[in-house]
């Protein structure tokens, strides 16, 4: 593959794997570039120290702490998702601080753009799938008491996990590395003889990740919303919890943080057409999928703000905690100061001072 194909109708893709800066470092707009890579440093460094914490915590209080219910299930796997996403955060840090020179070789470039897409398809289909059951819950009390159980809850997320994989294959297949300007830049390679076929396969790719990964969710979500609220007024047994709460936060945060990253790419299908918006997209793209990536770890914090059980089981933790410590702390000084005090104290002869006394 020649340096002009690859310029040509290759490297369509601006978001942090891919808009790679093939400028000299002279050249103009180098600066603004720079300045955005140690923006996207910093978002990275702080999604990936705030989600391995909160989703550790999140998974740790719905495995252990908590009984298991079907809620936490849903919580549960969501956190599983942002949290094996977070840990790879790291090649995506050391990826933008090397200039986008990808020194981890062409499997992990592969399994790195995987992880991130199956983390999204993961997150926006379990928050549909919270929104649903949240609905049925509230509405069909009936239905559910004869089908929502643990063991249900666990198969849907099998199979939505399973989901997530599927979508997430084309990862596998069109990553790939390349060797440019002394750089090995890891982007996605639609390349074919035929140029058609590669913008065809990319605007396939997009389509499909918007729609199933954003819009047909949104939808869903907003349906659902709306038939909750109508029904709720006409109801009045019908309360929302505190766990409907949560769900509605961590769904507004979803899209809040995932709606740019999505517009941006649609707006990059024109590339194929046009270099018109060439310079928004080399700025936006990188802060709108900065922005995307920082949605794993506001997560598990909106869930431990808005759950009064989730604050109750972590204060309890921490207490239980604090106290065993020092409880080990007093065991440990009183063996220590058994351990040097004397065995026994002899009686002094006259004049002589006693070789228990301190002075």
């Amino acid at each position: 593959m020649m340096e002009g194909e690859l310029l040509e109708y290759g490297n369509y893709t601006y978001d942090y794997f891919e808009y790679g800066d093939f400028e000299e470092p002279k050249a103009k707009g180098y600066v603004q570039k720079e300045t955005l890579h140690i923006v996207s440093v910093v978002i990275y460094s702080l999604a990936f120290v705030l989600g391995v914490t909160g989703n550790g915590i999140v998974i740790w209080v719905t495995a252990f702490k908590s009984k298991r219910t079907i809620n936490s299930v849903w919580l549960q796997n969501l956190a599983i998702a942002d949290f094996v996403f977070v840990l790879f955060l790291p090649f995506s840090i050391d990826y933008v601080l090397r200039d986008f020179n990808w020194i981890f070789g062409w499997n992990m470039c592969k399994l790195n753009s995987f992880i991130c897409t199956v983390n999204m398809y993961a997150s926006v289909l379990f928050l549909t799938v919270l929104s649903l059951d949240r609905y049925v819950s509230l509405v069909h009390l009936g239905w559910c008491q004869k089908f929502r159980t643990v063991r249900c809850a666990w198969g849907v997320c099998a199979l939505t996990w399973v989901v997530s994989i599927l979508l997430s294959s084309p990862a596998l297949i069109f990553r790939e590395t390349v060797r440019i300007h002394e750089k090995v830049m890891c982007f996605n390679n639609f390349h074919d003889e035929n140029g058609h076929t590669a913008a065809v396969r990319h605007i396939a790719m997009v389509t499909v990740r918007t729609t199933v990964g954003f819009l047909l969710p949104f939808a869903t979500i907003s349906i659902t919303a709306v038939l909750l609220a109508r029904k709720m007024k006409q109801s009045a047994n019908i309360r929302l919890s505190s766990f409907s709460k949560t769900v509605s936060a961590i769904i507004l945060a979803f899209f809040l943080c995932w709606a740019p990253f999505h517009t941006f790419s649609l707006m990059e299908l024109t590339m194929h057409h046009s270099l018109y918006l060439h310079k928004s997209l080399t700025v936006g793209f990188p802060l709108a999928t900065s922005l995307a990536f920082f949605n794993s770890c506001l997560n598990p914090i909106l869930y431990v703000l808005v759950s009064k059980n989730v604050r109750a089981i972590l204060k309890r933790s921490c207490l239980n905690i604090a106290k065993q410590s020092l409880r080990e702390l007093n065991q440990s000084l009183s063996a220590t100061e058994t351990v040097s005090a004397p065995a026994s104290c002899a009686e002094p002869a006259p004049g002589e001072a006693s070789v228990c006394s301190p002075v």
